[in-house]
């Protein structure tokens, strides 16, 4: 992945995805400490503003870390993963199918490490 990097600065890196992809790293938990206080600024309730967040991600293919921290704070505030798919099966229209499959896939991917 971090290929042309000299070693010292490739480790880096590496050591670096890892830590975002570790369960309970400390960039994840910096990260979900971020957004969390985030969420309190726009004037919707957690819920909404969560799920308006993970829409966000589906319409920019986001990468499977942002979805760990995002569905990290939905469970947290109690949000199912029913209400996650409905989120995605509105989607679907606006976004399109390999849109929503690659969302799932990374979802997944994130929810497994939960």
């Amino acid at each position: 992945m971090a290929q042309g990097l000299p070693t010292t600065a490739k480790a880096d890196l590496e050591d670096l995805l890892q830590a975002m992809t570790d369960d309970g790293g400390p960039v994840s938990e910096a990260l979900a400490r971020l957004n969390a206080t985030a969420l309190t600024g726009s004037g919707l309730d957690e819920r909404t503003a969560l799920l308006t967040r993970l829409a966000a991600l589906v319409a920019l293919d986001a990468s499977p870390a942002s979805y760990l921290v995002h569905l990290r704070l939905a469970e947290d505030a109690g949000i199912d993963p029913a209400t996650i798919r409905a989120v995605l099966v509105e989607l679907a229209p606006l976004v399109g199918t390999a849109r929503i499959i690659s969302a799932a896939d990374k979802a997944v991917r994130a929810a497994s490490s939960i």
